[in-house]
Formats: C-alpha cells, structure tokens, sequence
C-alpha cells in the first residue's frame, strides 16, 4: 500500500505532463505518481515514463472510466487527484494530504472558485456553469461544497473504496461531491490558486454537451438520492397541472350544471392518480434508500478494517 499515490488522468497531454509530473514531485516526494492514459495519439505515455512516473492504461473513453479503473487497481493511505493540464498548483497537494492523513477527512476539495478561477478561466460559460452547478447542488442537497467540479481533490483509503463510480465522462467530479455530502463523509475546503493552460494545451471539455451531462446527473442523483422530495415534487407540479384544467370545468359546472368537457374531466382524474402515485413511490423509495445507507455503514466499517490491515502489513 503506497503511503500517498498521486492520480493524474491523462489525454494527449504531451506538453504538459512533464512539468506536472516534476511539480509533485518536488512537493510530494514519497508519493508515487500514477498517469493513466485514455487513449492518448501524442507523445503523453513516452514523457511520462520518462518523467518517472507508473504509467497505466484505460482504454475505454471518459474521465470517468478511468477514475474507475485508478480507484480499483491502486492501494494507498491518501490519494491526490489531479489533471495532466498543469492547471492545478502541486505545492497545495501537501495540506491536502495532510487533512486526510491527520484530520482523517475523507475528501479534500481543492476550490478554485474562491480564488483566481473567474479572472483565470477565459471561457465565461465555465465560469457560469461552475456557479450554476455549485448552487444547485448545495440548494438541493443543503451543503456548502465551494467548489463542485474541480479536478483537484484528496480522498481517503475509506472514500475511494467505497465510492461506486457510475458516470463515464466529466460529470465524475459531480457525482464524487453528492456521493460525499449524502453519506455524510467528511468533506473540507482548500482553496487552492487556479491558472488557465498553457497556450497550445486544449481543454477536453465540451461546455454545452458536457455542461448538459452535468445538469442531467444532478438531477438523475437528486432522484436517486433523495427520491422522497424529488417525487413529491412531481406529484405536487401534476396535483397544480389537474388543477389549471380541472378549475374551468369545475366554474363551467356550478354554472350550468353540465360538464361539456368530459374528456379533460377524465384526464385530470388520471394525472391526480399519477400524482398520489408519484407521492408513495417516494415514500417507498426512500424506506429502501435508508436501508441502503445503513448497508453503506456496513460496508465502510469493513473497508476500515481492510485498510488497518494493509498497513501492518507494510
């Protein structure tokens, strides 16, 4: 089990990779840096060896395939995660290290946004993204994460372990940040300066179509982690939607005494089913979510006495 391993994904980043892999090294000089190519066409795998850094490799696509494969194959007390762009300052990886090895925090967020991301980034519609998604995440699942999507984060043996890596692209960095505050695991901030890359380092990033995934995952875990809201909600908008419709044909009855719209009578009756119907699938979902959370518990005590174990081993 490595003391502290130094993760860095990496996709054609030839002209950068050098001078990250030499930057941790100087501020983490025990730590071992692991670079995982995802299917790299420039010279990235040969100045990373070169460099000195374990080069592995991932050859399904997406960032998030290979956290997935970094988190399965690597063992270690502390992990640092980092992007081979060279945007991400290494001398902060030594208090980020530091809070997990002594402070036991399970993930250490390394926040751009309080910092130079918004004067750094020349992209404006990363800069609103970011804000957009940080506010949306931490108004629906009532945290204060200061930076969601940031590539720049240390994870304890507990974390990494246990944490089920489902997105295969960008959207990773969001899935980490609700998988953490929902367990309750211990989460901290270092504010960390950001730069902007290098002229002829391109970003990987698709601002709409990724921006878009981005979105879609809040909600899809919104659902799936706290369904009971998220399902009354629905049943609440379709209780209001049978209401716009019902209203007029009601007014037209006390009126008259006739319904002359029978089939909007009919339909509203259906979407006031779907909306009770909506409300006890909340309710039954949440009894499994709970249950789930107390299997997780399980699970993390496990883990704990495998990673005790793994150090004595050493």
């Amino acid at each position: 089990m490595d003391k502290i391993a130094v993760l860095i994904p990496c996709y054609n980043e030839g002209r950068t990779i050098k001078k990250v892999i030499e930057d941790f090294k100087t501020s983490l000089p025990e730590a071992v840096i692991y670079v995982y190519n995802n299917n790299s066409s420039d010279d990235t795998v040969v100045i990373a060896e070169n460099a000195g850094a374990v080069v592995r490799h991932e050859y399904t696509q997406g960032k998030g395939n290979v956290i997935r494969r970094m988190f399965r194959e690597i063992d270690a007390e502390v992990y640092i995660m980092t992007d081979g762009d060279d945007t991400y300052p290494a001398e902060y990886a030594r208090e980020m290290a530091d809070k997990v090895l002594e402070r036991n925090v399970d993930m250490v967020v390394g926040d751009r946004l309080s910092s130079t991301y918004f004067t750094e980034n020349k992209r404006p519609f990363h800069n609103a993204g970011n804000s957009i998604v940080r506010s949306s995440i931490n108004h629906l699942f009532k945290n204060d994460i200061k930076d969601v999507m940031t590539g720049y984060r240390a994870f304890s043996y507990n974390f990494v372990k246990t944490f089920p890596v489902l997105s295969q692209g960008f959207e990773i960095e969001t899935e980490m940040t609700i998988h953490a505050v929902d367990k309750k695991m211990s989460v901290e901030n270092v504010i960390i300066e950001y730069r902007d890359r290098p002229d002829g380092s391109e970003s990987k990033l698709n601002t709409y179509s990724d921006g878009f995934k981005v979105l879609k995952t809040i909600m899809k875990l919104y659902k799936n982690y706290k369904p009971r809201q998220f399902f009354s909600m629905l049943s609440l908008f379709l209780i209001i939607l049978a209401l716009i419709f019902f209203i007029p044909v009601f007014v037209t009855y006390i009126q008259t005494g006739l319904v002359p719209k029978i089939p909007t009578l009919v339909v509203c009756g259906f979407v006031i089913l779907g909306a009770i119907q909506s409300y006890f699938s909340g309710l039954i979902l949440s009894t499994i979510i709970q249950k789930n959370k107390q299997d997780f518990e399980y699970r993390l005590i496990q883990t704990e006495k495998k990673f005790k174990e793994g150090k004595e081993k050493q």
